[in-house]
């Protein structure tokens, strides 16, 4: 699968994502006792075009975590093609230079004061 390229765009209304995505039913496990661990409540959607995978288990409906799944993947997709803006370099400031410069003369100082001098 391709990854998410800034440049594609994936829809991300419910009604492209049900085309666009495999739901597989999971057994949820952990807390909420026999009726969450023994059916298969949990939800994993994978997005074919962009081979991405999100998941929900929260609640003991399926239903439920269907409805999760789809609003996390539609998250996920916005996030993914949102454009990168480049950051901008700066220099260090003013006083981080002036403390380059001190810390650089307090370490000349120390060094200067473990040469062998021939008195």
């Amino acid at each position: 699968m391709d990854p998410i390229h800034p440049t594609q765009h994936h829809p991300t209304d419910r009604e492209h994502l049900e085309r666009d995505c495999v739901v597989e039913p999971v057994r949820a496990g952990g807390p909420g006792g026999q009726h969450r661990n023994k059916k298969y409540t949990g939800v994993r959607l994978t997005h074919l075009p962009t081979g991405t995978v999100v998941m929900a288990t929260e609640e003991r409906s399926a239903a439920q975590n269907r409805d999760a799944a789809f609003d996390r993947m539609a998250r996920r997709l916005e996030l993914a093609q949102r454009p990168v803006i480049p950051r901008k370099e700066t220099g260090p400031s003013r006083a981080q230079r002036r403390r380059r410069r001190e810390d650089k003369r307090q370490l000349a100082q120390k060094k200067a004061s473990r040469r062998f001098t021939d008195d």
